[in-house]
């Protein structure tokens, strides 16, 4: 006990301030500095520099809770390796961002609004086809960033949102979809380029303290869904300290008077840590071009065909944009951040996402009276920003030796009164990834790829009652709107391609009014491009509203296949199944379930339905070779 002290004060002697001097104004850290080793004397010397003397005004005599002490040290150590530019940086950006948000600074001030140039797709025309082409190709020299630190509580749902069911008739769930949906595109991209060489795409996953442990688990407990262990990295995104008043104190934990009090800084960390990780040099040493970044729940951005991923990273090479964001067409005043020109006084000009409560006052503010109105499209020229981002990887790795990552952030104290000297609660420092695009040069090529908002974009992050209560006509943005979204897309891509799908019935579950249309699934690898779909549509194909059809199998064709019930379709690659005739049971009906109803799981309750599977055909097709199912 005696060496490791001495061993301590030796430390601090060899820094030059055993007599601590420079902690007079702190005596009871003073009176523990013998227990520090020099980088935490360092690390205490810099947090009194910042005016962070309160954390340590508690601290009692040497000899009581001395471990505790020591603990408080590795806290701060992890807080200052974790952000770039350390703890000091942390507290001076705090100290800036709070004094503008006391003083109602506009972010935006000095900057006019303009509609960007981008890319508008119609589903299924030539053009559309072409860039999907296109996309495919390319993804072989592509990596997927999933950004997923959130847990689902939101939803209310206790686990991890990667591990919900993206929709109940296969029961699969989000991460199971995304990887299945990486290997098809990494298969089809490897075949279309066709030199021998089977690529490979690298898949990062960005947790969180929330997230990790269960994230891992899920994944080796299902043998990756099918990747290769090694293409899977982890990345594990740290908290921020968290601010007690408007001089950026940082604030002590109410249940550990030796912790500092942390809350998660944002998905904006990601760019910091492909950065710190040496991921970014490592794909561009195996000649990769591309990063696509997406969020957990959207499950309608990896749909089959995934034409929201293929044709937007195929308008990211025929235009050349070194950031394109994926959007969709958005409604005026919609609850959906735009995708936005920014034009300074100073001529300086950036492509980037504003809020929608802040787009219409700044339109009005800048000469458009009407603010964030339709045009002759019935929609606003502001696309709808969906965090779904592809850059090119060389201009990205440039950008972030420069920043090293670091995004810009943003302050949202919520102050106890109209003076806004005091905080109802500690606050933090946030950024968001779709930020990325604020610190770039004039020249960066930034643009967007405007989707239907049918074939990309149906999050799950509302919980039944949230979403109840979103205003007629508005997304609901939950676990029931984002089930039925996929059955209505499959639907009509379908029905694009040329076969019979049933109108949809508008049924209301957990107080929200939807379509219910049939409920057609299949794996990615059956249909990866609308191209493909069509080609395995022939003849005069119908399916009736209450049907539910999964195909399992890459040779699988509906060839005047005449569906009212239950089917279920499961082939080997090697085997070409025709579907044809009819084919009629009594199928699944739907059961009505209250999210209220404890005795229904949470993934059940938070849909408001669930499956009574009554009568269905199952059949397998296990030999290779040509198949027919037919009555």
């Amino acid at each position: 006990m005696a060496s490791g002290t001495d061993a301590a004060a030796a430390g601090v002697a060899a820094l030059g301030i055993s007599g601590g001097e420079w902690a007079e104004a702190c005596p009871p850290l003073r009176r523990n500095l013998h227990l520090l080793a020099s980088d935490e004397v360092e690390l205490a010397k810099m947090l009194l520099n910042e005016g962070q003397m309160h954390l340590f005004e508690h601290w009692p005599e040497p000899g009581v809770d001395d471990d505790k002490k020591k603990g408080f040290f590795d806290q701060v150590r992890r807080l200052n390796s974790s952000y770039p530019g350390g703890l000091v940086s942390y507290i001076q950006n705090a100290k800036k961002l709070l004094a503008d948000s006391k003083a109602g600074k506009n972010p935006y001030d000095g900057f006019t609004p303009s509609v960007p140039s981008g890319e508008a797709l119609t589903f299924g025309n030539d053009n559309f086809v072409s860039l999907e082409a296109a996309g495919v190709k390319e993804a072989r020299n592509a990596a997927f960033v999933l950004v997923a630190g959130g847990l689902g509580e939101r939803l209310g749902y206790k686990g991890i949102k990667v591990a919900l069911s993206r929709e109940t008739t296969t029961g699969k769930c989000f991460l199971q979809h995304y990887i299945e949906s990486i290997l098809s595109l990494q298969e089809a991209s490897c075949k279309m380029v066709g030199d021998g060489y089977h690529t490979k795409i690298p898949f990062v996953i960005m947790t969180s303290d929330d997230t990790n442990a269960l994230t891992i688990k899920l994944l080796e407990s299902n043998s990756y869904f099918g990747m290769e262990p090694s293409q899977v990295k982890i990345q594990k995104q740290e908290k921020v300290a968290c601010l007690a008043d408007n001089d950026a104190r940082l604030a002590l934990d109410p249940n550990d008077k030796y912790k500092i009090q942390t809350k998660p800084h944002g998905h904006g960390d990601v760019h910091s840590l492909l950065y710190s990780s040496g991921l970014l040099e490592q794909w561009k040493n195996e000649e990769r071009k591309w990063v696509l970044f997406f969020q957990d729940t959207n499950g309608l951005l990896f749909n089959v065909p995934r034409s929201a991923i293929p044709s937007a990273l195929g308008v990211s090479a025929t235009k050349g944009y070194n950031v394109n964001s994926l959007a969709v067409s958005r409604k005026a005043k919609e609850a959906i951040g735009g995708i936005t020109k920014l034009t300074h006084v100073d001529g300086r000009t950036m492509v980037i996402n504003v809020e929608y409560n802040q787009l219409d006052p700044l339109l009005r503010a800048t000469g458009h009276p009407d603010g964030d109105a339709n045009c002759e499209t019935g929609y606003s020229p502001y696309p709808g920003n969906i965090n779904q981002l592809i850059l090119e990887l060389g201009p990205y790795i440039e950008e972030l030796k420069k920043t090293h990552g670091a995004i810009s952030e943003f302050v949202n104290p919520k102050y106890t009164d109209s003076t806004k000297t005091a905080f109802k609660s500690s606050t933090r420092l946030e950024c968001m990834m779709q930020d990325y695009p604020k610190t770039l040069p004039p020249s960066a090529k930034v643009g967007f790829t405007v989707m239907d908002t049918w074939l990309a974009y149906a999050p799950v992050k509302n919980n039944p009652e949230d979403a109840a209560k979103v205003p007629k006509g508005n997304p609901y943005h939950s676990a029931t709107s984002g089930e039925t979204a996929i059955y209505r897309a499959n639907s009509l891509i379908l029905r694009k391609a040329g076969a019979q799908i049933a109108d949809p019935v508008v049924d209301t579950f957990n107080g929200q009014e939807v379509e219910v249309w049939p409920r057609i699934t299949w794996s990615p690898r059956w249909g990866l491009t609308f191209k493909d779909i069509k080609e395995k549509v022939r003849g005069n194909s119908s399916i009736s509203q209450r049907s539910a059809l999964v195909i399992n199998g890459r040779n699988i064709s509906l060839e005047g296949l005449l569906l009212d019930g239950t089917l279920i379709v499961n082939a080997v690659d090697e085997a070409e199944v025709k579907l044809t005739g009819p084919v009629q049971n009594k199928g699944w009906t739907i059961q009505h379930v209250d999210y209220k109803d404890t005795s229904e799981k949470e993934e059940i309750r938070i849909r408001g339905f669930k499956f009574e599977k009554v009568e269905q055909l199952e059949v397998n097709y296990t030999e290779p070779g040509k198949h027919s199912l037919s009555a």
